[in-house]
């Protein structure tokens, strides 16, 4: 009797460490997120796809662009990727961001419709 007691506790002290176990690698994983909000300048639909492809390229999980107030709301694991990374690769497919000014010949390139006005 005394045996099965013990196998009883262990049994239970394993399965409540087992839980304790999952639980901080679940509440590790959900804090490994990151959201950040910033201003992309674009006009239309396809500049929105372009966005949020370019950013979930560069490792956002989540994005999405507005288009009447050019904000970019984007989730990512900041040890995958952080806003500079992300703000560079938009500039590089021809969106000016709050830092980084898309070049020239990125933007020219860009469909007639998606040449929003630019800060000089």
């Amino acid at each position: 009797m005394k045996t099965l007691k013990v196998l009883l506790a262990v049994l239970l002290l394993t399965a409540f460490g087992s839980a304790a176990t999952v639980t901080a690698q679940v509440s590790s994983q959900t804090s490994t997120k990151k959201t950040e909000t910033f201003k992309v300048w674009g006009n239309c639909s396809m500049c929105k796809d372009r966005i949020e492809k370019a950013v979930k390229e560069e490792g956002a999980t989540e994005a999405s662009w507005n288009q009447k107030t050019k904000m970019l709301t984007v989730t990512f694991d900041p040890s995958k990727t952080n806003k500079d990374v992300l703000s560079k690769k938009l500039a590089s497919v021809g969106h000016d961001t709050e830092k980084y000014k898309a070049p020239d010949d990125v933007y020219e390139k860009l469909p007639s419709c998606c040449h929003y006005e630019r800060s000089k």
